[in-house]
């Protein structure tokens, strides 16, 4: 039998999901790095940390001139059929995986320390 070509692309972790992953393991990581990461703009993983956000599973600071994130603990899935379960346990199976080839997950060095307006 030939492989049939998906109808779409999709994953099994959707952008939210990955960058609050992303912000666990490093609470000061960059929209820019988040962005490269997920493959998607700036504006797109800024619109994603906003409904974050909005919706209660992370709070934002500053830290001089970075952002600062924090997970919220004890927060739970938004779908009723996991709706019991908390998202703590989603992330850390995603913060335990291998970081992916390529994948940016050293600390900015030089004047990487500027974030750019979306």
């Amino acid at each position: 039998m030939e492989p049939v070509e998906p109808r779409t692309s999709w994953t099994f972790v959707t952008h939210h999901a990955r960058i609050l992953a992303m912000i666990l393991r490093d609470p000061q990581t960059r929209l820019r790095d988040m962005a490269e990461n997920c493959r998607i703009t700036e504006r797109a993983a800024q619109a994603i940390v906003a409904d974050l956000e909005s919706a209660g599973y992370l709070t934002r600071g500053r830290n001089g001139r970075r952002n600062r994130y924090e997970v919220t603990p004890g927060t739970l899935f938004r779908h009723p059929a996991e709706g019991h379960h908390q998202i703590a346990d989603l992330l850390q199976l995603l913060v335990d995986l291998d970081p992916p080839a390529g994948a940016t997950t050293s600390p900015p060095t030089g004047d990487d320390h500027r974030e750019r307006a979306p």
